[in-house]
């Protein structure tokens, strides 16, 4: 019953990360966004709309969207005790630690897109900028993360597919690649190109008229972290869940399934610093150019 226990564990620790530690970060972050980078351009532009206003919004109902994801979590956690009571809790208890993990972002996905729709509403208004400044400064991968990590990001996917094969042909002793050895090649595939993806279209994307050039900047850096060690994070993730699959071992899969969620969760958290305005552009890197 040692597995049991350290999923139970485990997803208190989840309860606390994603439900109580991030969403602390994650005010911080927006506040100090608010204050640093966001507010005076959007009162450049648009004078006559309390932005602050907004950002207390966000936050009162970030907050107590989360209060009721706690509550419903520690509810859970005794619902999945008496699960893992059962012979074949291991089958049982995964899914609904997935879940718990996308309600506890579904309070930012919402209302982050409701704030999108806003944003968009007040796009289509007349500003009040006179003065147009273009800021010319090219922006690469290297200068977000280090080529080291970059490097790590896809020797680790090779490596995966790698040993995904062999897991499957020499561990599994199948005669030729299975369903779900081919289905976890392709989700990693697939999470690979989608952060590259979007890393490529905060790098070299259509700019947010909203937010100064440093607020740019810090969130490119936000992105192309995330991106990157979120790409790491999935391809060792589901490794070490393939090879949690050999008999013996397949009852400690929900706790690294919980552990992964926390990382992710972690990882996020770390990413998403308080935001501050640099003092002092490096020489040479950039030039205003006004139009």
């Amino acid at each position: 019953m040692i597995e049991a226990y350290a999923f139970l564990a485990a997803f208190a620790v989840q309860i606390l990360a994603g439900s109580v530690l991030y969403p602390a970060g994650l005010i911080r972050y927006v506040r100090g966004w608010a204050r640093n980078f966001g507010s005076e351009r959007f009162a450049q532009l648009y004078p006559g709309v309390d932005y602050s206003r907004w950002v207390e919004r966000f936050v009162t109902g970030y907050r107590a969207a989360n209060i009721v994801i706690v509550l419903l979590g520690l509810l859970m956690l005794g619902w999945l005790f008496t699960l893992t009571r059962h012979p074949d809790w291991t089958s049982e208890v995964g899914k609904p630690a997935l879940l718990y993990f996308f309600l506890q972002m579904s309070p930012l996905i919402l209302l982050s897109s409701y704030a999108v729709v806003r944003h968009h509403k007040l796009l289509m208004q007349p500003s009040q900028e006179v003065k147009r400044k273009a800021t010319l400064q090219r922006r690469a991968l290297s200068d977000f993360v280090s080529p080291y990590v970059v490097s790590f990001a896809v020797l680790s996917y090779f490596l995966f597919v790698v040993y995904a094969i062999y897991l499957d042909l020499f561990v599994y002793h199948n005669t030729s690649l299975s369903k779900p050895c081919l289905t976890a090649i392709g989700s990693v595939t697939l999470v690979y190109a989608l952060n590259a993806f979007i890393i490529y279209k905060y790098l070299y994307g259509r700019k947010n008229p909203l937010v100064t050039h440093e607020g740019r900047v810090h969130t490119i850096g936000v992105t192309v972290k995330a991106g990157v060690y979120g790409s790491i994070a999935v391809a060792w993730f589901i490794s070490v869940f393939g090879t949690l699959g050999v008999p013996g071992l397949q009852e400690w899969r929900p706790f690294a399934l919980t552990i992964f969620l926390v990382i992710t969760t972690l990882l996020c958290l770390f990413s998403v610093t308080a935001p501050r305005k640099p003092e002092v552009d490096v020489p040479g890197s950039s030039s205003e150019v006004s139009s």
